[in-house]
């Protein structure tokens, strides 16, 4: 598939931003939430949930007809998806405003936490199972689909919430992130491993004996499904070498995982761990860019058997 950027930026940021709310709504919940750093956090989840909202728009053929993808709730996901997400939002902007200015106490603020932990983890769902109800391409049609998106959204958010709390002074908050942080991190690189190991070994459903109806054990293609571009041969083909995919891989996991590691192992040994905290931030925020990307390039649409085969 072509991923487009717009995609990528919603489903990165728009995660991370559901991190940060759900450690902060756990925070509440548990009694440790930072006075001081707590409205930053969820006025920055907010500002990136609309950020996220906003770049959705981009890949809309008709962005003024957004409005009508709300009406096909009862069965497509991405309609449910755009019910959820504006709901998430608004529950992040109430509580980042009565955080503000001081209404952070009392049983509403427990009730508006569960919310709020509730809303990250249906938005995660909904937003999974956009993909994961796409049979037909299988590298998609997994659970680890899901797990990976929560995973990922979770391990940068800690990460982010870390980062902030420590620019913010607080450096208590910080060093409670580091460990889980670390934790979520690793567990996301080991699932999203899995997840790499079963696409590597998928066995293509289709072919060109069942896309032609040919029962010849080798069908050989000659040439290309047209003879110029089209819709067909540039929306679901990347066009990136293998070699790039390759290096796509490896260097999200670098960017993604290894450098996030390292980096919160050194913020929990060190006593100024704001520059550790920075870099793992900003490695991470770089290789969940690659990262989605690569999710989406390594699909394999069957209609490119016809499209993109070229003798």
């Amino acid at each position: 598939m072509k991923p487009a950027l717009s995609i990528i930026l919603f489903t990165t940021v728009s995660g991370a931003a559901q991190g940060m709310a759900l450690v902060t709504a756990v925070a509440t919940l548990a009694g440790s939430a930072p006075r001081a750093a707590t409205p930053l956090l969820l006025w920055a989840s907010t500002a990136m949930l609309v950020l996220g909202l906003v770049a959705s728009f981009f890949h809309l053929g008709h962005p003024l007809r957004a409005w009508r993808a709300v009406l096909m709730w009862r069965t497509s996901w991405m309609s449910r998806e755009v019910i959820a997400l504006p709901l998430f939002i608004g529950l992040t902007f109430v509580s980042a405003w009565l955080t503000t200015f001081g209404y952070s106490d009392g049983p509403w603020a427990h009730a508006l936490a569960v919310l709020t932990i509730a809303g990250a983890l249906v938005l995660w769902y909904c937003t999974a199972m956009i993909y994961m109800c796409i049979r037909f391409i299988q590298e998609w049609a997994h659970p680890l689909t899901l797990v990976n998106f929560a995973l990922l959204g979770l391990a940068s958010g800690l990460v982010a919430c870390g980062a902030l709390a420590c620019a913010a002074g607080d450096l208590n908050f910080a060093r409670a992130c580091a460990p889980w942080a670390l934790g979520a991190t690793a567990l996301a690189w080991g699932t999203r491993v899995l997840s790499l190991r079963r696409n590597a070994s998928i066995k293509p459903k289709s072919t060109l004996q069942s896309a032609t109806g040919i029962r010849s054990p080798r069908v050989v293609q000659k040439s290309m499904g047209f003879t110029g571009g089209s819709f067909n041969t540039r929306e679901f083909f990347h066009g990136a070498s293998l070699r790039l995919m390759g290096q796509a891989k490896i260097g999200f996991q670098v960017l993604v995982f290894a450098v996030p590691m390292a980096c919160l192992a050194w913020a929990l040994l060190s006593m100024h761990p704001l520059t550790a905290w920075a870099v793992a931030a900003a490695s991470q925020a770089v290789g969940l860019l690659v990262e989605r990307w690569f999710f989406f390039a390594q699909a394999q649409h069957p209609q490119n058997l016809y499209y993109q085969v070229v003798s």
